[in-house]
């Protein structure tokens, strides 16, 4: 039972990662005026949610059910809470970038996870939720390459 816990507080740190994403996105559609940027804040804030709900369906599965734990003072506030004038001024491209390395990270992230673990199920979901991360730096590597050589020809 204790592995299980340990798997169910690892998928939790996910489910966290996942919830301050979707803020995120959510926030840059806020502040910005571009209409490009809104929808497709929109978008990843939307994908951050399903995220959210297969690591919530992953803790059921388990027999356990996910908690919204409080911040601990020992949690960092998030990055982009740092430097909120940056993310208001950015333009399309630097959209794009800023969400191919946010994706990076949440790849990192789960193959951290991934590494750390012995459990072949719960492997196999980590590897899951890298496979999906994996895709959407490269769909977004996609528009920027799309755009960059747009703007350039």
């Amino acid at each position: 039972m204790a592995d299980l816990k340990g798997i169910v507080d690892l998928l939790q740190v996910g489910i966290e990662r996942e919830t301050e994403a979707n803020v995120f996105y959510n926030l840059l559609s806020q502040y910005s005026t571009d209409p490009q940027i809104i929808e497709i804040c929109k978008e990843f804030a939307a994908e951050e949610l399903v995220h959210k709900a297969n690591l919530e369906l992953e803790i059921q599965k388990l027999g356990f059910t996910s908690t919204n734990k409080p911040r601990t003072a020992k949690t960092k506030p998030l990055d982009y809470m740092l430097d909120i004038s940056r993310i208001t001024n950015m333009d399309y491209e630097e959209l794009l970038i800023l969400a191919m390395a946010k994706e990076k990270e949440a790849f990192r992230f789960y193959m951290e996870l991934y590494a750390m673990t012995k459990k072949s199920s719960f492997r196999q979901i980590l590897m899951e939720m890298a496979e999906e991360e994996a895709r959407h730096k490269l769909r977004f590597e996609i528009q920027y390459d799309f755009y960059v050589s747009h703007k350039n020809g």
